[in-house]
């Protein structure tokens, strides 16, 4: 077996004479795997395709370096390698997580994000999006879009920058350039809670009513309270254009009177608006609140 052609500018071979530069210098900027293996071993053949598929996946976030230990036996030596397939992850220099055989694709993924939110980078990158997180629950949608946009630049697949980016456009009523964000999001990453939350509020304002609808509904609500149908109603208009506080405290009134109203819809609908709004926003943190009040009083 011939070492397999890199499938990117980020996977290389190297040897024992240029580990030094390929893994421990070039590991300062960026975390770098290193795939020990040899032509005659079975597994390797099944795990190096999967490595540099995932690893090219990452775009730029991380380097595959592999090492023929038939022809290169002695940094495997130094590190202890037994049996191959073998792959360390080094971070600055130093090696900070490793494992033995051929895994799946799936716990690949994983042992890369472990080392990948383990760096300096990623811990900036993720107190960036506390904060912009923070400015966009306090009503600064321009000022979170900017650190949002900061942090994809840095991360083009950061879901939390993504959804939150996505967010801030919702929060200027713009559905439209909201979905152009989430079309962004690599497949691996569609079923995070963060990005299907946001899928969630662009879903439920795709047919946003006009003002004049929702004041009729309001009006309805309001000369029969005791009705909760006509309340469910106003608030699935509200949920729609956008008002998520409005929408949840209708449904909580509801539900003051009756926790199964509407054979379960109120309820339905109330638990939608926390997915829609994020489990950190205020209509989330709140509604939970006053919804657990009612259902342990």
């Amino acid at each position: 077996m011939t070492p397999l052609t890199p499938a990117s500018g980020h996977i290389s071979d190297a040897t024992d004479q240029t580990f030094m530069t390929d893994v421990v210098e070039a590991s300062q900027t960026q975390p770098v795997l290193v795939d020990f293996w040899a032509p005659w071993c079975g597994p390797c053949k099944t795990l190096t395709p999967i490595l540099e598929k995932v690893v090219t996946g990452e775009a730029g976030k991380v380097k595959l370096v592999k090492i023929n230990i038939d022809e290169n036996p002695g940094i495997a030596g130094q590190l202890g390698v037994r049996s191959i397939p073998a792959v360390f992850a080094f971070d600055k220099g130093r090696p900070v997580n490793g494992f033995q055989g051929a895994l799946p694709e799936s716990q690949i993924r994983q042992f890369i994000d472990q080392v990948l939110s383990g760096t300096d980078g990623a811990k900036e990158i993720e107190q960036a999006v506390v904060e912009a997180d923070e400015k966009l629950q306090a009503g600064d949608p321009g000022g979170a879009a900017q650190i949002y946009g900061a942090v994809i630049e840095a991360d083009r697949t950061h879901a939390g920058a993504l959804a939150g980016l996505a967010r801030c456009y919702l929060a200027n009523g713009d559905a439209a350039r909201a979905q152009q964000v989430l079309d962004m999001v690599p497949e691996d990453k569609a079923n995070e809670a963060a990005i299907k939350s946001v899928r969630t509020a662009i879903e439920m304002m795709a047919e946003a009513p006009q003002d004049a609808e929702i004041d009729a509904a309001r009006a309805e609500a309001l000369a029969d309270p005791g009705d909760p149908a006509k309340r469910l109603a106003l608030a699935e208009k509200l949920m729609a254009h956008g008002d998520l506080a409005g929408a949840s405290a209708e449904l909580l009134a509801i539900l003051s009177t009756d926790l199964e109203a509407l054979e379960g819809q109120a309820k339905a609908k109330l638990l939608e608006i926390f997915e829609a709004a994020g489990p950190k926003d205020p209509v989330t943190v709140d509604g939970r609140r006053r919804l657990g009040s009612l259902m342990f009083s």
